[in-house]
């Protein structure tokens, strides 16, 4: 058989019509296609009843949604592109309801000054900007140092000096909010891990040299246990 020949008698879903709804499959769009040429009416809606069902047991999850019945009688008129002469329990939805472009979501447009800070951090030091000084405040600073401190190893891994932390906060106040003298972070654990969000399968698990430090450990109790 001719190579040529045969590609011509494949059949893809890219060179098929588009599905209106993907999650009923192909086969439900052709028997919407064959009850819409049913001449009689009443068999056509007989037949239009019959559809939903097997709609219903392909997509169980409709049952979730209030009023789900009518829910499948309007994807059914989706299907049907909106044409479709029965006499259905709901009226045919109008298509423009479905056609409409979704409400754009405002987005700041304002730059983040520190992506591995993240914008929150800018508008924590805005609230910190409007507190009044005292031991309050200078506590809150102090925990803000720290969640950026660790903000900052996870995406840079790289040792950081408190100066560095108190820095950033005053420029991404512009100014505004001033670290009190003689302020200082906790140290940091030296099995600390910092891992980025995501990365493997072992995020926030302890890494190599904590699991090795974990076994020298072990094998130490178990030694003076003897």
């Amino acid at each position: 058989m001719d190579l040529n020949e045969t590609s011509h008698k494949l059949d893809y879903n890219t060179s098929r019509e588009k599905l209106t709804m993907p999650e009923y499959g192909r086969n439900v769009l052709k028997m919407v296609e064959q009850l819409k040429e049913i001449p009689d009416r009443e068999k056509r809606t007989e037949q239009a009843r019959a559809v939903v069902k097997v709609m219903e047991l392909l997509n169980p999850q409709v049952h979730s949604l209030d009023n789900f019945e009518h829910k499948l009688w309007d994807h059914l008129y989706m299907i049907a592109g909106f044409d479709l002469d029965v006499d259905s329990p709901y009226p045919c939805p109008v298509a423009e309801t479905f056609t409409t472009d979704p409400v754009p979501i405002p987005m700041k447009g304002t730059r983040i000054r520190a992506f591995h800070y993240g914008r929150n951090i800018e508008s924590i030091i805005n609230l910190l900007c409007e507190q009044p000084d005292g031991e309050v405040k200078t506590e809150m600073i102090r925990s803000l140092a720290i969640y950026m401190r660790t903000q900052y190893l996870i995406w840079n891994k790289d040792s950081v000096a408190d100066e560095t932390i108190f820095a950033d906060i005053e420029k991404m106040s512009d100014y505004r909010l001033k670290v009190p003298e003689g302020l200082s972070l906790s140290k940091i654990a030296g099995d600390a891990n910092f891992s980025r969000p995501g990365m493997g399968i072992n995020v926030g698990q302890p890494g190599n040299g904590q699991r090795n430090r974990q076994r020298k450990n072990n094998f130490k109790r178990s030694y003076k246990k003897k």
